[in-house]
């Protein structure tokens, strides 16, 4: 008992915000890890960055006029996402050129909307918890949303699973089979916005990006097999973000007492300490030689 003490603070597993937050993150990682995986599998991780920055937009225009900032996430990443796709780019390098036009855009209206919220509202404290996240302030009316965003995105993925893998091996390959490759990307997209948004929810809009692609990012350095690799970043973004609750709960006995370390931080943390763990094992893996050399 000693242990479980020392571990979690006094009135951790009976708090109601924790037992929410628990949940919520839970949830959110499991819908951002096999997003995230196709993400970096089809060199998207920029447009999921790009698309961590547009929430910004809609969750500040969503303090502005005193609605749900999950309302604002959804909205701006759905924009974004249709945004991208109506410039319209097949190549990766021209990918990047439209996400980074679009993004541009999306923080200019971004710093108008912070500036309007904090000058002419005072809103600040909300506009903080937009940027970086406050899980244990999630509510339950939440949830339609969190379940609206989270189980289409999944649908997507599993629906289009196979096509959005040839696509990202072979695009050539992936036409002459008949996969409609505009509209598997334009699904993808959604899905993308989705995840994010719901990520953003989470751990806030400018670090939403790290919960999305850094497990899937070490998940590949442990499995190249893509289902493997979904299910070690589900493992590794639920233990990150359950992980950053517990520390960040503990956190109020540290200093300043009573204030509490932002949730965003310690998964974020915890996070990058994974991907460092397993790029050290992809490095220390021994190659395999080709066939016919060695003895």
């Amino acid at each position: 008992m000693s242990v479980l003490h020392a571990v979690f603070a006094p009135g951790f597993f009976s708090n109601g915000p924790v037992q929410a937050a628990l949940v919520m993150g839970a949830v959110v990682a499991l819908v951002c890890a096999p997003v995230g995986v196709l993400a970096v599998l089809r060199g998207q991780a920029f447009a999921g960055h790009a698309f961590a920055d547009i929430t910004s937009t809609g969750g500040s225009a969503a303090v502005l006029l005193g609605i749900s900032p999950v309302l604002g996430f959804a909205a701006s990443a759905a924009a974004g996402a249709a945004s991208m796709e109506g410039l319209g780019a097949r190549q990766r390098g021209d990918r990047d050129l439209v996400t980074g036009t679009v993004l541009g855009g999306a923080l200019g209206l971004s710093a108008l909307l912070l500036y309007l919220s904090t000058t002419r509202q005072g809103t600040s404290g909300a506009t903080v918890s937009v940027l970086f996240g406050s899980i244990f302030a999630v509510s339950a009316a939440n949830w339609p949303w969190v379940l609206s965003l989270g189980l289409p995105a999944l649908a997507v993925v599993a629906a289009a699973y196979r096509p959005l893998l040839l696509g990202s091996v072979s695009p050539e390959l992936a036409a002459a089979r008949g996969v409609r490759a505009r509209l598997v990307s334009a699904m993808y997209l959604g899905a993308l916005a989705a995840s994010v948004a719901l990520s953003a929810l989470t751990i806030g809009a400018v670090l939403s990006t790290a919960l999305l692609v850094g497990p899937a990012a070490a998940a590949l350095g442990l499995s190249s097999r893509p289902g493997r690799a979904m299910a070690w970043a589900g493992a590794i973004a639920v233990v990150s973000v359950w992980a950053g609750i517990v520390l960040a709960y503990d956190s109020y006995s540290w200093p300043p007492v009573g204030r509490g370390w932002p949730v965003s931080f310690f998964v974020v943390a915890l996070v990058t300490a994974f991907y460092a763990v397993s790029r050290a094992g992809v490095r220390r893996r021994p190659r395999r030689q080709p066939a016919g050399r060695g003895s």
